[in-house]
């Protein structure tokens, strides 16, 4: 009998790079993600038309093919659960995916909780959330070598409906924030796809455990974001958010030095067309802005960012949604 996994992606409102250093962030779960519908197996063997490919490996993560797509995620999950003594159950079937790729939305983080929770129930190997979120982080650096914290798997599994999640990830402790039900999330993606172990993400990690004042600079006023942000959604004070969210992004675009022209760009427009507050979200080099922007007006605003942007943007309308599930 088929069963089907759910694993939303994610957007970082603001905290961005601070899980590096055990910061605080403040994520939301998303209404786009990856789906799975599969049954146990002998071996692992899940294709994609979205993802383009398949990945057939033994259920322990050994004996993959080719380990240069979307595959090598998949085979780092089972090599971390069989580690914690998943049983060697394999899985077969499908994923589908509604998250764009590059876009700093999660595609990868949604995609190794959600192969990590079907391999797991049909294995009848249960895990709690946090360490389901902890395995699949490990999967991600065995898989591509990139050194990220672990806010893109704990939001994956930790979201809620209209509520963002502000995270230590220092210690992982957690808690909900509503979001206001009058403002929606829009993200806007620049159009420039990048993957993180292109991109400069690695060097930022190293620069900010060298004590470069700078970097730290971004680390340690970004945490007051965090925390300003919060108290203005719960206050409904409209104007400090985007005062916050605005040095927020001016300082990944000065201090941290991870914005492009794109993303600059993106952000001006977003001001400029009536969002309460915008900035670059996720690991930058590339990739998406977020906005918070009146619900009434979210399609009408996503319509006048892109054309004013030009040619290859893309917009995303967007609520807060539940964590990772079986459905």
């Amino acid at each position: 009998m088929s069963r089907t996994f759910w694993a939303p992606g994610r957007v970082n409102l603001i905290g961005e790079y601070t899980d590096l250093a055990g910061g605080l962030v403040l994520p939301a779960a998303l209404d786009l993600g990856v789906r799975i519908e599969a049954t146990p197996a002998e071996t692992i063997d899940l294709r994609s038309s979205d993802l383009v490919g398949v990945a057939r490996l033994a259920p322990d993560g050994t004996g993959l093919a080719d380990d240069s797509g979307w595959a090598r995620y998949v085979a780092a999950v089972a090599a971390e659960l069989a580690a914690l003594g998943r049983p060697p159950v394999g899985l077969a079937g499908e994923i589908s995916s509604t998250l764009p790729i590059g876009a700093g939305l999660s595609s990868s983080a949604a995609l190794e909780v959600g192969v990590g929770l079907a391999l797991c129930a049909v294995a009848d190997f249960p895990l709690e959330p946090l360490e389901l979120a902890r395995a699949a982080q490990r999967a991600e650096h065995r898989a591509v070598g990139v050194p990220s914290g672990i806010m893109d798997q704990a939001a994956c599994v930790l979201g809620h409906a209209d509520c963002a999640i502000l995270l230590d990830t220092g210690t992982l402790e957690h808690e909900l924030v509503p979001l206001p039900p009058e403002l929606a999330i829009v993200i806007v993606h620049s159009g420039i796809a990048r993957r993180l172990e292109d991109s400069g993400y690695a060097t930022r990690k190293h620069e900010l455990e060298a004590g470069d004042p700078r970097r730290r600079r971004h680390v340690a006023t970004e945490n007051e974001r965090v925390l300003a942000t919060v108290e203005a959604l719960r206050t409904r004070d409209f104007g400090r958010l985007g005062e916050v969210f605005h040095a927020g992004h001016e300082s990944l675009r000065v201090d941290f030095e991870v914005t492009t022209p794109e993303l600059d760009r993106l952000v001006e427009l977003a001001y400029a067309e009536g969002a309460v507050a915008a900035r670059m979200t996720g690991g930058g080099f590339g990739g998406a802005i977020v906005a918070l922007v009146e619900a009434d007006s979210a399609a009408a605003f996503a319509d006048a960012v892109l054309g004013g942007y030009g040619p290859g943007g893309r917009a995303y309308l967007c609520r807060a949604s539940d964590g990772a599930r079986e459905l």
